[in-house]
């Protein structure tokens, strides 16, 4: 699994663009700050097309439930990983997903 830095591509499930912002810059891969747990969590999702009259856009992401490294941390907080998932505010409620759909680095990995 790579792992996830600030210019890697995080969408919704409609292909809304999570908006990435490290908490930490002084690991970085490339000269890119890497995101460590919770850096994928209440962050603002542009360009959902997923609209219409009762229909609601994904807007930001919720809480992640998998991509965290289970070893590897920076000052205590875990490395984020392309395994990542979690859901956003978008309909139908609890059922859209935020994902990595590019790393956009292929040098750093790991098991887990």
């Amino acid at each position: 699994m790579r792992w996830i830095h600030r210019d890697s591509v995080i969408t919704c499930d409609h292909d809304g663009r999570v908006e990435n912002r490290p908490s930490q810059q002084w690991l970085t891969i490339a000269g890119i700050p890497v995101l460590v747990d919770h850096d994928p969590e209440g962050r603002k999702i542009t360009a959902c097309p997923n609209y219409g009259p009762t229909i609601k856009p994904c807007g930001k992401t919720l809480k992640v439930t998998v991509g965290y490294s289970d070893w590897l941390r920076v000052d205590g907080h875990r490395v984020v990983l392309d395994n990542l998932d979690g859901l956003t505010d978008g309909t139908p409620p609890g059922l859209v997903h935020h994902t990595v759909r590019d790393a956009r680095q292929g040098v750093v990995e790991a098991d887990r």
